[in-house]
C-alpha cells in the first residue's frame, strides 16, 4: 500500500472505503482490524480509522498488548526474514507488557518544528522498580541510550539531544523484572519530509 500519512483526509477516507468495499464484495465482510501502512499514523489518520468503525489498529512500534493500550494504536513485534530468527522469537514470547497511562506528544506525526519531540511517559503507580527503566532512540540517525529524567515517581521525560533524521523516529524502553522477564515499550514517530 502507498504511504497514507501525507494524504489529505478526504483522500484517505475514500481509499479506505474503496478497500472495504472490495473486502465486502470478495469475502462477504469488511474487516474490523486495520494495519497502518508501514506502521505510520497520525492523530488524523487514527480518527479516520475510528470513524470507519475499525475496532483494532496496529502500528509497527514494538511491544506487548495489554488492556491499558489504545486499541487503535496497538504495538507488534515484526517477525520476518530480517527479524525472524528463533532465538529472538522465543525472547519475544517471554516479553511482558509495559502498561502506561499516557505518552505525549500524542500525535505520532512530527513536523520540523516538533522535532525533536518533548516526550513524556506517565506510568501507572503500581509498576515496581520503574527507576531501573532504560530507553534508547535513533535520534540523529544513530541508536543510543537516551537520557531520562523523572518528573515524579511515575512520570519521566526522555531528553533527546538531536532531531530524528530518518523517516521514522523510534524509542524503545525496557525494564528488567525480578521474574527474569523484560517489559518492553516501543514508540514510533513519523517524520514529515521537509
Amino acid at each position: 500500500h502507498e504511504y497514507l500519512i501525507d494524504w489529505e483526509d478526504h483522500k484517505i477516507k475514500s481509499d479506505l472505503k474503496a478497500s472495504m468495499q472490495i473486502f465486502k464484495k470478495e469475502l462477504g465482510y469488511s474487516p474490523k482490524i486495520f494495519s497502518y501502512p508501514f506502521g505510520e499514523y497520525s492523530s488524523n489518520l487514527k480518527k479516520i480509522v475510528d470513524d470507519l468503525d475499525f475496532e483494532f489498529a496496529f502500528g509497527q512500534h514494538s511491544g506487548v498488548i495489554d488492556p491499558t493500550k489504545d486499541f487503535l494504536e496497538l504495538p507488534r513485534f515484526p517477525i520476518n526474514e530480517k527479524y525472524g530468527e528463533l532465538k529472538r522469537f522465543k525472547s519475544i514470547l517471554q516479553t511482558l507488557p509495559f502498561p502506561y497511562e499516557k505518552i505525549t506528544p500524542e500525535n505520532r506525526y512530527l513536523k520540523e518544528n516538533d522535532n525533536p519531540p518533548e516526550i513524556k511517559i506517565k506510568f501507572f503507580e503500581n509498576l515496581i522498580n520503574i527507576k531501573n527503566i532504560n530507553c534508547y532512540s535513533n535520534e540523529g540517525n544513530v541508536w543510543r541510550k537516551s537520557d531520562i529524567q523523572f518528573v515524579n515517581k511515575n512520570e519521566l521525560m526522555i531528553l533527546l539531544k538531536e532531531k530524528f533524521k530518518s523517516e521514522r523516529g523510534r524509542i524503545n524502553c525496557s525494564l528488567w523484572e525480578e521474574s527474569g522477564k523484560w517489559r518492553w515499550l516501543g514508540i514510533q514517530y513519523v517524520i514529515k519530509e521537509y
